[in-house]
């Protein structure tokens, strides 16, 4: 079955939230790209843009957390967005505590995690990034759909 990879725009601090991301679920990066990796006569890349992140990614479990800096050039993403939350579905109610505690450390906590009226432990908020999380734990699934 193919995997769903979630995949983030920032505005230059990828790398910043990368390493706090790395920080809560461990493990290192597969793939660090600069923008000064790929620049040429084709693909020039401004002075001050050359150390952003091109792309990142982070594998969590089987499944893979990416990530760029959008070039100015581009404008910018829209950090208030809400269309869209990444959902952690954890293994045990301890796993749960510790990813929604970590990740939503320095954000704004939406719902907190608790026992929901559909019979999982579920949580959600917005990390310090602006980011989009939820958090569950179903004891039916245990992590496993």
């Amino acid at each position: 079955m193919a995997l769903i990879n979630p995949h983030i725009n920032f505005n230059g601090n990828a790398e910043e939230a990368f390493n706090f991301y790395r920080s809560v679920f461990g493990g290192e990066f597969a793939k660090v790209m600069r923008f000064k990796d790929l620049a040429s006569a084709e693909f020039p890349v401004a002075e001050h843009e050359e150390n952003k992140i091109m792309h990142i990614a982070l594998p969590i479990g089987k499944n893979i957390l990416m990530a760029n800096d959008v070039p100015e050039s581009m404008g910018r993403t829209n950090e208030n967005e809400n269309r869209s939350k990444i959902s952690i579905s954890a293994e045990s109610k301890e796993e749960a505590d510790k990813l929604f505690n970590g990740l939503s450390a320095g954000g704004q906590i939406e719902m907190p995690l608790s026992e929901s009226p559909w019979g999982s432990y579920f949580g959600m908020f917005r990390d310090k990034y602006g980011i989009e999380w939820m958090v569950d734990y179903d004891p039916n699934y245990k992590g496993q759909i």
